[in-house]
């Protein structure tokens, strides 16, 4: 069963994504070399409570941290950490949730530190491209490969337009969200138009891309957590909570004008 919110629901989700969006934007204004990624989890987690909310990350299945702080050739998952200094020219990929009056929301940036290289911000721009294309493809009464279908079309001719082949992560994608962060559908990033379940008004998504400069395969290191590319390229990771209402799709965790 995929949950279906009622509109007071979704502004209360809506409430826990500003949430995120604010501790995204502030993470990002401190995220410069010499910075660590503790440091980043710190003002993280201090912005989610300050706002009445709590971290949906930390405890979760373990997890020690407020958010995943993933550097360089890291995907997803990176464990913030004293000694994990950011350096000039590294991109991190933030990834951060919050829970407001029992409600999620869940979103992620890929950052640029300092000067980075035009292959790592084409990547960046690539995977947020493929993003927006899959939330552009939210429509109630749609299936939910479509979402998957218009990401990977997205990947597929931002590779081509920077003549580059985009590894795409296919082990992990976006997902239902609302009382639980994770919930009931897993969406794909990649496959055929007009499979899975039908999209309903009041159902949200979290969409969420993840493309590698190199091959698509990865490792999952001994943490338990931080997954990695097998062949050391670098990763980017977006992603937004997504509500389908009878209008189109309405990003939670952006602001209106975005």
């Amino acid at each position: 069963m995929i949950e279906i919110k009622t509109p007071g629901e979704l502004q209360a989700m809506r409430a826990a994504g500003l949430v995120v969006w604010r501790t995204l934007t502030a993470v990002g204004e401190i995220a410069k070399p010499g910075v660590t990624t503790a440091d980043l989890d710190e003002l993280a987690e201090q912005t989610i409570r300050d706002a009445g909310a709590v971290p949906s990350f930390k405890g979760y299945h373990g997890f020690p941290a407020s958010i995943c702080a993933s550097v360089n050739e890291q995907i997803v998952h990176g464990i913030p950490s004293k000694t994990q200094v950011l350096n000039d020219g590294d991109i991190i990929s933030v990834d951060c949730g919050a829970i407001l009056d029992g409600w999620h929301g869940d979103s992620a940036v890929t950052l640029a530190i300092g000067e980075v290289s035009k292959a790592d911000l084409a990547l960046s721009a690539a995977t947020e491209a493929a993003m927006w294309a899959g939330i552009a493809a939210v429509s109630s009464g749609g299936r939910l490969t479509d979402i998957s279908h218009a990401v990977q079309t997205a990947a597929e001719k931002a590779g081509q337009d920077d003549g580059v082949e985009y590894g795409m992560i296919v082990e992990y994608g976006g997902h239902g969200i609302g009382r639980q962060m994770h919930m009931d559908p897993f969406l794909p990033n990649l496959g055929k138009p007009g499979k899975g379940p039908r999209l309903k008004t009041g159902m949200a998504l979290a969409i969420e891309p993840m493309l590698t400069g190199g091959g698509g395969e990865t490792v999952e290191l001994e943490d338990g957590w931080t997954v990695v590319t097998a062949d050391g390229s670098r990763a980017s990771h977006w992603e937004h909570t997504v509500a389908i209402t009878d209008d189109g799709p309405w990003v939670l965790t952006a602001p209106e004008d975005s």
